[in-house]
């Protein structure tokens, strides 16, 4: 957020006028008009002033909001993690029901090689989803919905998920290969 915006934040969050403002500072008012516009910015006896009277930090005032920005990224993050996911889930079920029917209507080699394109594009989304997973701190399926939900698990709560962690794991693995089991059972008494 650039500086300008900040000191306009402040003062309306205060239900200050320019004028009022540049009274407290001892600036004019034309003077916080072109902060607030960015045409010029506050010398260090301003930035000092206009720090105590917001009561924020001088980080805060230069940066910007740094929980602002940080919440926006959280949210870009969600999305990312939101989208890459239902671009993996739809690849992993498309992996899942498509050999069959893609070697019985396209032939065993052009459907294998679109079969194997599909396969492909799914580890990499796989990868994606993980890489976020890893980037988050966030494995079982309660902290991946709380992740989704923008909120943060507390202290003991986090201690019960790691403990589950493995257990998730293995089940989430014996799930998937049965599910690809009984798919690729029934695809193939349908097709042959």
């Amino acid at each position: 957020m650039e500086i300008g915006k900040q000191i306009k934040k402040y003062r309306t969050e205060k239900g200050l006028s320019q004028e009022e403002l540049s009274e407290k500072i001892f600036v004019s008012r034309q003077t916080i008009s072109n902060w607030e516009n960015n045409k010029n910015y506050p010398d260090m006896k301003s930035l000092l002033l206009l720090s105590s009277l917001f009561n924020v930090s001088l980080d805060i005032l230069i940066k910007g909001d740094l929980e602002e920005m940080k919440e926006q990224i959280k949210k870009e993050d969600i999305d990312k993690f939101k989208r890459d996911g239902k671009i993996f889930e739809i690849l992993s079920i498309l992996t899942i029901i498509s050999p069959v029917p893609l070697m019985k209507f396209m032939g065993k080699k052009y459907g294998f090689v679109i079969w194997i394109i599909i396969f492909i594009a799914a580890m990499y989304y796989s990868i994606k989803v993980e890489k976020h997973k890893k980037n988050n701190n966030i494995q079982t399926y309660r902290e991946i919905l709380t992740f989704l939900d923008g909120k943060n698990l507390d202290e003991v709560q986090k201690h019960q998920e790691y403990g589950k962690r493995p257990y998730q794991k293995c089940a989430i693995v014996i799930g998937f290969v049965l599910l690809t089991i009984v798919i690729t059972i029934i695809m193939a008494y349908i097709l042959l």
